[in-house]
C-alpha cells in the first residue's frame, strides 16, 4: 500500500511540476512576443498620431489625434511609385537570379563526387571572413559596364555563402543519396535528377532562401546609394531616404510656423517611411511561415 501511495505522490508532483513548467515558459513566450510586437504596433499607431502626443509619451495602446497628414505627405511624392516599381523589379528578378545561383552551387557542393569539393568548400567560406573592399568593388563593377546599370542591383552580388551553406545541409541531410543512385538506373542525368526529385522535396530551403533573399532586396539601399545616379533607377528604400532628407532641410532652412509645420510632418512621415517600406514585404511571410520552421532547422547545423 505504502508504495503505491508513494507512486501517486510521484505522478502528482510530476504532473505539477510540468504545469509550472509549461505554464512558465507560456509566461516567457508571451513577454516575447508582446517585446516583438509592441514596438511594430507603435509604429503603426504613432504614423496615425498627432507628433505632439506621441512625444508627449501620451500614445500607448491606440492612436491619439488621429491623423493622415503623415501618409499623404509621404504619397504626394510621384517618385514613391517609381521607387515601388523598380523594387519589386529588382526584388522578383534579383530573388529569381540568387535562388538560381546559390541552389545550384549548394547541391554541386552537396553531391560527395564533385572533385575538388573540400577545396571549393574552403574557397567559399573564405570570402565570408575576407573580401576586397568597396573601393575594388567599385572599380570592378565599372569596369564589367554594370554602373548605373538595372542589373547591378540584380547580378553583382546576387551569391550568398551563408545560403549556400544552409542549403548544401539541407541537401546533405534531407535528400538520400540511394535517390540519386536509383534516378541513374533509370537514365535520369544530373540536371534532371536536380529539377525533378531534388527540388520537388526542398521546397522547405527554396522557400526560406527565397525569403531571405527577397527580403534583402527590398530593403537594399546602400548599392543602390553607390552604384545608381539616374534617380528613375531608384529603390524605394533610397528615395524614402532622400524624401525624409529632403524634408529635415526644408525645416532647418523655414521659420516661425513653416518651421512648426515641417517639424511636424517631419515626425510623422518617419513613422509612416516605415509602414510604407514594410508592409508590403511582411505580406510575404504568411505563404511561407509553414516551410519556413522546417527549412531553417535541417539547414542551420553547418557541417
Amino acid at each position: 500500500m505504502s508504495e503505491n501511495r508513494k507512486k501517486k505522490n510521484n505522478k502528482i508532483s510530476g504532473s505539477r511540476t510540468d504545469r509550472v513548467f509549461q505554464i512558465a515558459l507560456y509566461i516567457m513566450a508571451a513577454v516575447t512576443l508582446l517585446v516583438v510586437i509592441y514596438p511594430l504596433y507603435f509604429v503603426i499607431i504613432a504614423s496615425f498620431s498627432d507628433p505632439s502626443a506621441v512625444s508627449g509619451g501620451q500614445v500607448w495602446l491606440l492612436p491619439k489625434g488621429f491623423t493622415l497628414d503623415g501618409y499623404e505627405e509621404l504619397l504626394r511624392h510621384k517618385e514613391i511609385w517609381i521607387g515601388y516599381t523598380n523594387t519589386i523589379l529588382y526584388t522578383v528578378v534579383g530573388t529569381s537570379i540568387g535562388l538560381i545561383v546559390n541552389l545550384f552551387a549548394a547541391y554541386a557542393l552537396s553531391r560527395k563526387d564533385l572533385v575538388g569539393r573540400k577545396f571549393f568548400n574552403i574557397m567559399f567560406i573564405f570570402t565570408m571572413f575576407f573580401n576586397g573592399g568597396l573601393i575594388p568593388t567599385f572599380l570592378t563593377i565599372k569596369e564589367l559596364n554594370f554602373y548605373n546599370n538595372f542589373f547591378v542591383m540584380v547580378l553583382p552580388f546576387s551569391v550568398s555563402v551563408y545560403n549556400i551553406i544552409v542549403a548544401r545541409t539541407f541537401f546533405q541531410n534531407s535528400i538520400p543519396s540511394d535517390l540519386n543512385d536509383a534516378a541513374k538506373i533509370d537514365g535520369c542525368g544530373n540536371l534532371l535528377y536536380f529539377f525533378k526529385i531534388v527540388l520537388p522535396l526542398s521546397k522547405a530551403i527554396v522557400s526560406v532562401i527565397a525569403l531571405w533573399t527577397a527580403v534583402g532586396m527590398w530593403n537594399s539601399y546602400f548599392n543602390a546609394l553607390i552604384y545608381l545616379k539616374d534617380a528613375s533607377k531608384y529603390p524605394l528604400q533610397l528615395i524614402l531616404r532622400n524624401i525624409l532628407i529632403t524634408n529635415n532641410l526644408q525645416m532647418s532652412f523655414g521659420s516661425g510656423e513653416a518651421m512648426q509645420i515641417a517639424l511636424r510632418l517631419s515626425n510623422l512621415m518617419r513613422y509612416s517611411v516605415i509602414i510604407v517600406s514594410t508592409v508590403p514585404i511582411m505580406c510575404i511571410y504568411p505563404f511561407v511561415q509553414k516551410y519556413f520552421n522546417k527549412g531553417v532547422m535541417i539547414g542551420a547545423v553547418k557541417g
